[in-house]
This record gives C-alpha cells, sequence and structure tokens, in this order.
C-alpha cells in the first residue's frame, strides 16, 4: 500500500498506511534526509582521498561515496557514489551497503534495481542495521522488489524497532491496525505509533492522534487528540491539519489549551534529550 492511500474511519478522520519511503542514513546510522554526515576534508585534499581510496580503505572509500553523494567539496556526482559505495561495501562496510540499496532503490547514479537494492539492504540488515532492516520491512510489506510476505515485513519492522528505529515502529503500527501478519490489535497498533510517537515520527503522531479522538486502542481523549494532532501538524503533515480542525470541534478553549500546554511540554523534554 502506498502512502497516499488512505484509511478512512467515522467521522472523517484518517489515519496514513504503511511508509514507502527509504531513506538515506546518517553518520549515526538512523534514518535521515541525506547520505552519512562524516566530517568531511576540503576539496584539495581529495587527490589525497582517492589515493586512500584505492588502497582499498573502506571507511575511505564510503566517506568519498558520501561526499558525491551530497555534493560536500566537490561536484554532485551520484554515478561517483554508487562506485565507491561498492568498494566499500564489497568489504563489508554497512553504512556502504545501505546507501547502496537506497541509490538502487532510488534509481540515484544508477538503473534503479529493487531486487539489487534488496540484495544490498539485506547485507546491511544481517548486521545489524536498523534503516536496512525497516527498508527490507517496507520490500516486503508493499510488494515492490520482493514478494509481498506480512510475516516477513513484520520480522524485519520488529528487529528495527528494537532498535528503537521510529519508522519500524511506526509501520508496525499499521499493520497491526490492519491486521496484516499478525490478529488485528489496535490497542497494540497504538502502542507502537506512541513509540514512534515519542520519537518525532509525524505520521505516528497523527495516527495516534485521530485513534485518541475515535477512542480506538484507546479511551477517547480529545485533549490527547489535539495533542498529537497538533505536533504532527506543526511538522507538516497534511491528514493531522484536516484532523485537527474536526477534533477541535469536539472541544471547549480550556481543552484546546490543555492540549497545546501537553504539546509544548512534550517539545521541550524532547529538546532535553
Amino acid at each position: 500500500m502506498h502512502s497516499s492511500d488512505y484509511v478512512t474511519h467515522r467521522g472523517a478522520i484518517t489515519t496514513v498506511a504503511i511508509a514507502t519511503l527509504l531513506a538515506w542514513t546518517t553518520g549515526s546510522g538512523a534514518l535521515g534526509a541525506g547520505i552519512a554526515s562524516d566530517p568531511q576534508p576540503h576539496a584539495a585534499d581529495l587527490q589525497s582521498q582517492q589515493t586512500i581510496t584505492e588502497a582499498a580503505d573502506a571507511s575511505a572509500q564510503y566517506e568519498l561515496g558520501a561526499r558525491y553523494a551530497r555534493g560536500r567539496d566537490v561536484p554532485l556526482n551520484y554515478a561517483a557514489a554508487v562506485t565507491w559505495f561498492h568498494k566499500a561495501a564489497e568489504q563489508g562496510h554497512v553504512e556502504a551497503a545501505y546507501n547502496l540499496g537506497v541509490m538502487y532503490a532510488d534509481g540515484r547514479g544508477v538503473r534503479q534495481d529493487l531486487v539489487e537494492a534488496v540484495n544490498w539492504f539485506r547485507k546491511a540488515a544481517d548486521r545489524g542495521h536498523a534503516g536496512a532492516e525497516t527498508s527490507l520491512g517496507i520490500i516486503y510489506a508493499t510488494g515492490k522488489g520482493a514478494p509481498r510476505d506480512d510475516a516477513e515485513a513484520l520480522s524485519w519492522f520488529r528487529k528495527a524497532a528494537a532498535q528503537r528505529d521510529p519508522a519500524a515502529a511506526y509501520n508496525l503500527g499499521v499493520m497491526y491496525a490492519e491486521g496484516r501478519g499478525v490478529q488485528r490489535d489496535l490497542a497494540g497498533a497504538a502502542r507502537f505509533y506512541r513509540e514512534a510517537a515519542d520519537r518525532g515520527n509525524a505520521s505516528a503522531q497523527s495516527n495516534l492522534g485521530a485513534m485518541y479522538c475515535e477512542g480506538q486502542g484507546v479511551p477517547q481523549d480529545y485533549v490527547l487528540a489535539y495533542m498529537w494532532l497538533s505536533l504532527a501538524a506543526a511538522a507538516g503533515n497534511r491528514i493531522a491539519i484536516r484532523n485537527l480542525d474536526i477534533v477541535a470541534g469536539h472541544m471547549s478553549p480550556e481543552q484546546i489549551d490543555e492540549s497545546e500546554r501537553l504539546a509544548r511540554e512534550w517539545q521541550l523534554n524532547r529538546k532535553s534529550e
């Protein structure tokens, strides 16, 4: 199911389904918006770094690939990034294998090949890379790159969620809410959404807010519904923005004030973590 396919509940409250976007890793190994942000040498050091990479230094090869993929101190060059990721991944560099999987999945610097993406994601996942585990879960949940297999998707999502990967926890929430590979369990879905929501996943915050609004898997609570929806809306989640107006119609000004106070408190606690 694509991320644009929505499950509609009574009262026009909506929730978003399985996330399908694959993301590149950050230097810490968590999902992020781009290639790993390792410390970067200046452009003047490029020739010496290429000499190092040709000497089979996997970390240097990976770093050079990351620079080309991001256009850091060198011209943006996805094909060159793929070349250096390949060299590093073939030596067992986990981040390189994961990012190479993303390049194949996105068709950046190489012809799009989801089967090859699965190959590299699996190499990284077998070494415990949470982003790769989540990516494999998405592939098996959507049937893109491998035959759809909800049980296999659940297995990979659970492994990544155990490493506190918010995208994995969010997708587990979807699987439990829809009864995919597991008996439908709205309380379990709410629990996984909460795990992801607490780590800042806007889709999970939106879905959790919708569940509080309707009393699905959790006691109905408009104050908490508005709180989570407002956090998701602040992150630009369009479904949450729509649902926020619906929930507000059931609330008093005092209840909205309390929701906003709770949202501010959540944001402060997250900043202090």
